[in-house]
């Protein structure tokens, strides 16, 4: 008996001791880390942006159409250089939807997402907060670079622009596309805090987005565009971006034409990088979870 009720213990304990040894997962093991739920945010983008008929439209259509109809209107050398102006536009027309896609859509897009109470529900989540940003990052880099093959094959089919094979333009273009990317979808961020209700974003994004496009050489030749405002637009990555692309796809020959004579790749990087760290300083800045309503 004494040897039964023993062994019965025994069981009892262990039993026990295994149930407490092995109380499973706990919740915050359970919870997916920042790449993880990082990538899963940038299906999410991916997938509203392209339920976006209009944001579809502005990011792919409209510079199709613009890039068409100048082609069309504008056309013959740039004087002295041996260049087809349809092909200096191609890379600026490159260089202004990476510019359209980082800063004008994610703009309007955060300001959507602040004045639907999006970023407020978000906040009180479980997800690590970093993972909003990828979320936003990864889905501009992927509309961003299918953009602009589309620019390039248009370019080639239409324009005779040649797809580059020197190892070193072809390394110039992953760091323009990437700092180009990171730095206006960060200014894009920053930029939509001034926005006060989702309705009027296109008309607080627009004018900034527009006259920039006018003044940094991508609808005109920039060395024909005033001198004070060369000046302006040399303070912004759009200018620096469109250059950068020029040295990808035009000849060497027409470095001649760029402000100072050269390629200046080192300055490009530079100003591009500088706006990087520009950006991301201003987004921890004014970047809040909240919404202008919910704060007062």
């Amino acid at each position: 008996m004494s040897t039964s009720t023993s062994t019965s213990t025994s069981t009892s304990t262990g039993a026990g001791a295994g149930a407490g040894a092995s109380p499973g997962p706990s919740p915050a093991a359970a919870m997916p880390g920042l790449l993880r739920t990082g990538v899963a945010r940038i299906g999410v983008e991916l997938k509203t942006f392209a339920r976006n008929r209009q944001a579809m439209f502005f990011t792919f259509s409209l510079p199709v159409l613009f890039l068409v109809l100048f082609g069309a209107i504008f056309h013959g050398e740039i004087k002295g250089s041996g260049v087809d102006f349809r092909q200096y536009f191609v890379a600026g027309m490159m260089a202004t939807g990476i510019f359209g896609t980082g800063f004008a859509n994610l703009a309007i897009r955060v300001a959507m997402d602040q004045d639907d109470g999006t970023l407020k529900r978000l906040a009180g989540t479980p997800m690590p907060k970093g993972a909003y940003f990828i979320g936003k990052l990864g889905s501009v880099v992927v509309a961003a670079a299918v953009q602009s093959a589309l620019m390039l094959t248009l370019g080639v089919a239409l324009y005779g622009l040649r797809v580059p094979t020197d190892p070193l333009r072809l390394l110039t273009f992953v760091w323009v596309f990437l700092l180009g990317v990171m730095g206006t979808s960060l200014l894009g961020i920053a930029y939509s805090r001034i926005i006060k209700k989702a309705r009027a974003a296109p008309a607080v994004v627009q004018p900034p987005y527009l006259v920039l496009q006018f003044i940094s050489g991508v609808f005109f030749y920039f060395g024909s565009i005033p001198g004070f405002l060369r000046t302006t637009a040399s303070l912004f990555p759009l200018k620096w971006m469109a250059q950068g692309l020029r040295s990808v796809f035009l000849p060497a020959a027409f470095a001649a034409r760029e402000p100072g004579g050269a390629w200046n790749r080192p300055l490009t990087a530079l100003i591009l990088g500088a706006w990087v760290v520009g950006g991301f300083a201003l987004v921890l800045l004014t970047f809040r979870w909240r919404g202008r309503s919910d704060e007062g």
